[in-house]
């Protein structure tokens, strides 16, 4: 349910009506966070993607949970008509199916290699126990040993995107709603 009140002929997309009713600088930033994400991360696309669907499962939103980053990111920024020169979805092999059912189960599954399972602890502890994370000395040496400086902070900007803007998405009801790249990935 839509927690603001939109017209009901643009209630099939709030955040249009949001960006230019309510807001609008903070949405238009929000989405200039959103879209830097997708088109400057250089982590590796199945690093990416484990934890960006962890974070999709802890907010609960709706449409982040069925977003897969390979089919969806060309269609998101098709839909405005440009494909900036570098997408996530380039970033390496594509996830599957089965990759996105053992997310929750990271900690035992053998589908992620040890980069993969430390950005989704990484991802899942952001979200859920920020000062933990940031005092846990075990967790940086492994995160150190695996990952480059740049490499952290890339993945942390990422995660504060995931886990803000999803956390938005979803209190606000806005995730009940398809958007169009959803609708194309729908349809395939």
């Amino acid at each position: 349910m839509i927690r603001i009140d939109v017209p009901a002929e643009q209630a099939h997309d709030p955040y249009r009506y949001a960006g230019t009713h309510h807001a609008p600088e903070i949405m238009r930033a929000a989405g200039g966070f959103s879209k830097a994400v997708y088109t400057h991360s250089r982590l590796s696309l199945r690093e990416f993607e484990g934890a960006r669907a962890r974070t999709a499962e802890i907010n609960g939103c709706i449409i982040c949970q069925a977003f897969r980053a390979a089919r969806d990111t060309p269609a998101m920024f098709a839909a405005s008509g440009t494909r900036p020169p570098h997408l996530v979805s380039d970033n390496g092999p594509v996830p599957d199916e089965a990759f996105y059912a053992a997310v929750a189960d990271w900690r035992i599954s053998p589908v992620f290699s040890d980069r993969e399972r430390l950005a989704i602890e990484f991802a899942e502890r952001f979200a859920e126990e920020p000062k933990v994370l940031a005092a846990d000395e075990g967790f940086w040496s492994r995160a150190h040993a695996a990952f480059a400086d740049g490499e952290i902070v890339d993945l942390a900007h990422c995660v504060a995107s995931w886990v803000g803007l999803g956390r938005v998405a979803h209190v606000l009801g806005f995730d009940t709603v398809c958007l169009p790249f959803n609708q194309k990935a729908d349809a395939a």
